[in-house]
């Protein structure tokens, strides 16, 4: 780890990257349990109200190939406060959205803003940590961000007895806010002035061009999309699958969806453990091994006994934890080698996860028959498609250090 004075401890560095990490899974897990409702208040069919989701996903992809690059050049705070400011007016706007096309579009304006925080922060830590130990620390994170899945569903389930689905938003108004004060309060700059590129567009689409040749950078970046995929296709289709198919409640909801990402909290706290004897490549083996056949499973149960919910949960648990691994582990070796173009390494990485889980979760909506079987079709499809790119990507020789 290469700190300064000015490097606030790695506890405060986890505490402000975790939050800015949590931009994502906050502002998609908070409003699950309300998605129903929004559709009956806004007088929306349940596929529109589903791409607000969708919408956020490409603002995320495409906010993240903006902001990389630009933190780059002109370092890293800049960047996320534009970003968070953004992510903290649309975020307001969205509470107040009048129908439902609106809300769609200020969705996608909000993840533009929030992007920054998920792609800047992991930057960060490519700037401070050499490979092993940004596996560690990204393990770290993921106890921090993993609070939101864990708590946002829970948190929303209970607004919803008191509020409607516009208090939501107003939450995440309240998040924004903070974020701008965790930036500016505890948040130093990590990238100096001699180590950032003042690239032109063209030569940051170029940039962009080199990094996508990396076999192994690509190898990496789409093992762990295809996890996140995975997650994805249940984080999109479980509002409707558990609260209208098995009649569970939005409270209840919130119970099942912050217990399985308590697994992907305690996997990622496992797997920094792990680090200390293994090489990553040989943790992610194991761990992209489980949740294939944790997701075969699933999809066996989901065919076979669709009425068993308690039969269910346990192999979902499973496929959802393992994202816990795969995360750390394929942003520290897709990184290892890009030092001084970490933003623009990050942003594609982060594109291209995002790209992969919008349409997973597409997928899942264009194979929709009613029951919950296209949610487990994906599910088992993107894990055996994460296992596939990493058997491919190990066979790689890793890039030279850029």
């Amino acid at each position: 780890m290469h700190l300064s004075r000015s490097t606030p401890s790695t506890l405060h560095l986890a505490l402000v990257l975790g939050t800015l990490t949590a931009f994502g899974p906050l502002s998609i897990d908070l409003y699950l349990p309300g998605l129903p409702g929004i559709a009956r208040d806004l007088r929306a069919s349940d596929a529109l109200i589903q791409s607000t989701l969708a919408t956020f996903v490409a603002g995320m992809a495409l906010g993240q190939l903006v902001h990389g690059p630009l933190s780059d050049r002109f370092g890293r705070r800049l960047p996320l406060l534009i970003g968070s400011i953004i992510y903290t007016l649309a975020s307001a706007a969205c509470a107040l959205a009048p129908d439902a096309t609106t809300l769609v579009v200020l969705r996608f304006v909000q993840a533009l803003g929030g992007s920054a925080g998920v792609v800047v922060s992991r930057s960060v830590v490519r700037d401070l940590f050499n490979a092993r130990e940004s596996a560690r620390m990204f393990s770290i994170l993921m106890l921090v961000s993993g609070l939101a899945p864990i708590t946002a569903p829970l948190i929303g389930g209970q607004i919803l007895q008191v509020a409607d689905w516009r208090a939501l938003f107003w939450v995440l108004t309240g998040f924004g806010v903070v974020t701008i004060a965790l930036v500016l309060g505890m948040l130093p700059e990590t990238l100096p002035g001699a180590r950032r590129i003042a690239r032109a567009p063209v030569d940051v689409l170029l940039g962009y061009g080199d990094i996508a040749r990396d076999r192994q950078f690509v190898g990496m970046a789409l093992t762990g999309a295809g996890a996140f995929a995975a997650m994805f296709a249940y984080i999109s289709a479980s509002p409707f699958v558990f609260i209208e198919l098995y009649g569970v409640s939005p409270q209840h909801y919130g119970w099942i969806f912050g217990g399985n990402a308590l697994g992907l909290v305690i996997a990622s706290q496992l797997n920094r453990h792990l680090l200390r004897r293994h090489r990553p490549e040989a943790i992610l083996r194991v761990g992209l091994g489980l949740s294939t056949i944790a997701a075969l499973a699933f999809l066996g149960v989901m065919w076979l006994r669709p009425g068993e919910l308690a039969l269910l949960l346990p192999p979902l648990f499973f496929v959802v934890a393992m994202v816990g691994i795969a995360g750390p582990n394929t942003t520290a070796i897709a990184l290892g080698a890009y030092a001084t173009r970490s933003g623009s390494a990050s942003a594609l990485l982060g594109t291209l996860q995002f790209i992969v889980g919008a349409v997973a979760a597409a997928l899942v909506g264009v194979l929709a028959d009613g029951t919950g079987r296209p949610m487990a079709l994906v599910m088992a499809g993107a894990a055996a498609f994460a296992f596939c790119c990493f058997v491919i990507a190990v066979r790689q020789p890793p890039a030279a250090a850029a």
